[in-house]
């Protein structure tokens, strides 16, 4: 069985700080899901200049999250980038609950991330016609009402996060492997947290 790959944790607050910037946010994203890409391009995407884009990219690579992509591009005048790790990254509110700056950091980034997610989800609503039967029919939003204690959510999590991995490894292969038919890049949100009704 291969090692236990995690995402990198977050446990500095200047790392965390990167991206309470919503356009790093943006910028991260789109550079994951695109592998490698250049200020240029992703600039394109963002209705940004190069110049502001590229910026942010460096500022993203001060803290470790994106990295220059080796052996990208075949005229040297310009950078290509990548993230920095392919399992990506995650922090605990907990790591920065003591002080009001993290605190106020988490809640930033929290909502960010959350404010990407739901513009990825109504871009695809707003496309939903233009991606065909298959694929509407197998998109999927769900939500369960469950009576669980801390420990119970946190396994939960965990279940979760093994299962995603699982098919996101199983993707990648097929890929590496040439299988690309059909194949598209697919986004699974998934929240669980505790309520009062």
């Amino acid at each position: 069985m291969p090692p236990k790959r995690e995402p990198d944790q977050i446990t500095d607050l200047s790392r965390l700080r990167a991206f309470m910037i919503p356009l790093r946010m943006r910028l991260y994203r789109l550079l994951y899901a695109a592998g490698t890409a250049t200020a240029s391009q992703l600039a394109e995407l963002v209705d940004e200049t190069p110049s502001l884009v590229s910026y942010h990219l460096r500022k993203l690579a001060e803290h470790d999250f994106v990295t220059q992509a080796s052996g990208a591009g075949t005229d040297g005048r310009e950078r290509w980038w990548r993230v920095a790790s392919d399992e990506g990254w995650g922090f605990r509110d907990s790591d920065f609950a003591d002080t009001p700056e993290g605190a106020a950091a988490v809640g930033a980034v929290t909502r960010g991330i959350l404010d990407t997610r739901v513009a990825q989800y109504r871009a695809y609503l707003d496309q939903k016609s233009a991606w065909g039967g298959e694929w509407t029919d197998a998109a999927f939003s769900s939500e369960w009402l469950l009576d669980l204690t801390s420990a119970e959510l946190a396994e939960l999590g965990d279940e979760l996060q093994a299962l995603a991995r699982r098919w996101r490894e199983r993707g990648k292969a097929a890929r590496a492997a040439g299988d690309t038919e059909g194949r598209e890049h697919v986004s699974v949100h998934l929240y669980g947290f505790p309520f009062r009704p």
